[in-house]
């Protein structure tokens, strides 16, 4: 059995092949449209078809795609995939401790029974319960959220021996009792009697957390001082006045529940920590989750060991990511909930390079590896303080890290309060946040943090078994899509335009050049505002002053441009055929990236750049994870939901207006003229523009419902594009002479 391997890593050779085929053939083809480009600059300033300044602008925006792109081909270099081999590993009482983490914030955008069963799930995975902890981090100190804590903890002594019992997988009770699951089973009469009970229990559990939030009120879940209060930690007990547990629970061993809430001060900022839990188990793994993030197979745990534990690649190994997947997404997507670039073609390139990107929840990592360097036993005291601060239990947990996990017997199993790691002022003048513990740098720490570690030589593997090892809610909302990525844009920029972007950071660290591309393409992802901007208006704008900025169709130079296009459409929708999707996934991506640059990606953008010059502080926002049925309606009939700011909404709408009223009236113009072989690149821009926003146009003209655009959002718009194109005008007017 030893010498069986605990996992086989599949290289996708065929597909390396017509990869890096793609990237030479491609990559020509661009080099001919710069040489066009730069041709240009050279010509004599009477014979130039257009004015230098627009023409600057289009090259500028195709050199800057072409530089990400190029960044993207690192994704495609070497692709792998991975099996494992999970009844290989050690017998339970060799297997080592695993921590989980799961963080909450606002119980009204994070509903609290959402978090319970998530918990619920994280108790219920396949590993033994004694070397199993839980810890529920409470960042808003909710009443609600320590209430629903402990009702999880008294169904849980039901659910648990329940799962065991009968083999469920699906360890989310609200998903398992739903028409969802997939292992609800149908077997002998006491299943079907005990399932009915649990099913009971499960019920009074969220009639119990829904009075609860009927008694706090909408808006009041959260505690009156939810960013001013002390830490609070308390580990879940049984409670001697509780009702008999049946004979189903008897003799069946709990995992360590763990209630925490970090103290808040308004003079501190508070982040991430896992100090608590260092405390109290100090277990050598942790697995980290969202709040609406449940386990859907309760064999994770054993199938990240598989590479933990492998003597081949665990000393190097930081960290297991297993890829987000979402029970909520419909067949049509429309907003690109699933994701699926980048967990089934993006993270499955980076396997095969140093490892995935830390993807904020769903992973396995080593705790070690969050210390910033090598932990010695013999270590200086002094040089442990300047690190990990002055608590004695924490360093005493940082010198027993390698040895086995033992509970704390000194602290208190009923209730431990004011633990000194908790405290928000605790990280003063240590090394916590800059080279110890997830960093801080940006709102995207679960990047910077992984980033950082593969500059240290750590190494990461991505595991995406046939059975989705999570499970969450999706974005189902245009706003909440959005939102999301005003943040994560946010982020990316900050980390682009700081000492640490991968680019200047990387290349003289042990991380490889193809795995800093990677890294960089990311971080530069946001910047497809500028050059989405610069498409959806400057030939537009010439196209309704008779301004040609690409070939004729008669000229050899309008091939390129045809073949550059089409090859990468051609690739997008191979690549979305390959992993399961149809043309209608590629339309709908396109649309969404479109969105998002000109939305999202804009404002996150500007708004790193005011926290730089110190015009506005850092803030984050929890995605709302609270289901809206008419917003899910509309979602799964595939209707966009414009029911967002307007911020949002206006450049959208402005810019199909703008191209709109550029493609009739460049085909008027082309008509009447006559100059279509000189047009027709600029036409075909707009006309894309349009076929590929359509949903945009029927919510303004065609939609009724609630989902619609508003009139006066239209209005706005097309006030806004006859000021563009009035204005633009002028200056190409003047930039003419």
């Amino acid at each position: 059995m030893d010498s069986l391997p605990l996992h086989v890593c599949h290289v996708h050779k065929l597909s390396i092949l017509l990869n890096r085929a793609y990237l030479l053939v491609h990559s020509a083809a661009l080099a001919f449209l710069i040489y066009y480009r730069v041709s240009f600059l050279f010509q004599v300033p009477n014979t130039r078809t257009a004015p230098v300044l627009p023409w600057l602008l289009v090259f500028a925006s195709e050199l800057l795609l072409s530089f990400i792109w190029l960044l993207g081909q690192a994704f495609r270099w070497r692709p792998v995939t991975r099996t494992v081999f999970p009844e290989r590993i050690p017998e339970d009482d060799k297997l080592p401790a695993i921590d989980v983490f799961i963080c909450t914030t606002d119980p009204d955008k994070e509903p609290t029974v959402v978090v319970m069963n998530t918990v619920l799930s994280a108790m219920a995975l396949d590993y033994p319960p004694e070397k199993l902890h839980v810890y529920l981090s409470d960042d808003g100190g909710s009443p609600l959220t320590f209430h629903g804590i402990r009702e999880a903890w008294r169904f849980a002594r039901y659910w648990l021996p329940f799962c065991r019992r009968y083999g469920i997988k699906t360890g989310c009770p609200e998903l398992y009792f739903s028409a969802l699951a997939d292992d609800i089973g149908f077997g002998s009469s006491e299943f079907m009697i005990q399932r009915q009970k649990t099913k009971e229990r499960y019920e009074m559990m969220k009639d119990s957390i829904t009075q609860a939030r009927e008694r706090c009120g909408q808006g009041h879940t959260r505690s009156n001082t939810a960013r001013d209060h002390p830490s609070v930690v308390e580990v879940m007990q049984d409670e001697s006045n509780y009702d008999t547990v049946p004979v189903l629970a008897d003799k069946t061993k709990m995992p360590l529940l763990v209630y925490v809430s970090r103290e808040k001060r308004p003079t501190h900022p508070h982040h991430f920590k896992q100090r608590v839990s260092s405390i109290i188990s100090n277990s050598p793994y942790i697995l980290v989750l969202d709040c609406d993030m449940y386990c859907n197979d309760p064999t994770s745990a054993r199938k990240a060991m598989c590479f933990h534990l492998d003597p081949k690649v665990s000393n190097s190994l930081a960290f297991v990511q297993f890829p987000q997947r979402f029970h909520n997404i419909s067949k049509n997507d429309i907003y690109d909930s699933q994701l699926r670039s980048v967990f089934s073609v993006q993270w499955e390139g980076l396997d095969g390079l140093q490892g995935p990107v830390l993807s904020g929840t769903c992973f396995y990592m080593k705790r070690v590896s969050l210390y910033g360097s090598t932990i010695d036993e013999d270590m200086d005291l002094e040089e442990l303080k300047r690190s990990f601060g002055s608590s004695d239990e924490v360093i005493k947990s940082v010198r027993q890290i390698y040895k086995p996990n033992v509970i704390n017997d000194q602290l208190s199993l009923q209730k431990v309060t004011q633990l000194p790691a908790a405290s928000c002022s605790y990280e003063t003048d240590t090394k916590w946040g800059k080279e110890v513990g997830f960093l801080y740098d940006s709102v995207v720490e679960d990047y910077s943090t992984g980033f950082r570690l593969h500059c240290k030589g750590w190494t990461s593997v991505y595991c995406d078994p046939s059975r989705p090892q999570f499970l969450g809610n999706g974005t189902t909302s245009l706003n909440d899509l959005l939102i999301q990525g005003t943040r994560w844009s946010t982020g990316l920029i900050d980390v682009c335009f700081s000492k640490f972007c991968p680019l200047i950071y990387g290349p003289p660290r042990n991380i490889s050049i193809l795995e800093t591309m990677c890294y960089g393409e990311l971080a530069f992802t946001p910047l497809y505002c500028l050059p989405l901007w610069c498409f959806a208006t400057i030939p537009q704008l010439c196209l309704l002053n008779g301004i040609p900025l690409y070939p004729k169709v008669s000229n050899s130079f309008f091939v390129v441009y045809v073949f550059v296009f089409l090859s990468a459409i051609s690739k997008h929708l191979y690549e979305v055929l390959l992993t399961g999707g149809s043309f209608r996934t590629m339309q709908n991506e396109q649309r969404v990236w479109m969105i998002k640059s000109v939305t999202c990606h804009l404002y996150g953008s500007l708004d790193s750049i005011m926290k730089k010059i110190g015009m506005r502080e850092s803030s984050f926002m929890p995605t709302n994870k609270v289901d809206d049925d008419e917003r899910a309606k509309l979602y799964q009939v595939g209707k966009f939901d414009f029911q967002t700011s307007n911020m949002f909404l206006l450049p959208m709408v402005a810019l199909v207006i703008l191209n709109t009223a550029a493609f009739v009236g460049g085909l008027v113009r082309v008509i009447f003229v006559g100059d279509w072989d000189k047009m027709f690149v600029q036409l075909f821009i707009s006309l894309y523009v349009v076929f590929m926003n359509l949903p945009i146009i029927e919510g303004m003209i065609i939609r009724k419902d609630k989902g619609r655009i508003q009139p006066s959002v239209t209005q706005l718009s097309v006030i806004m594009s006859i000021l563009f194109l009035f204005l633009g005008s002028i200056i190409i007017s003047i930039v003419s002479y």
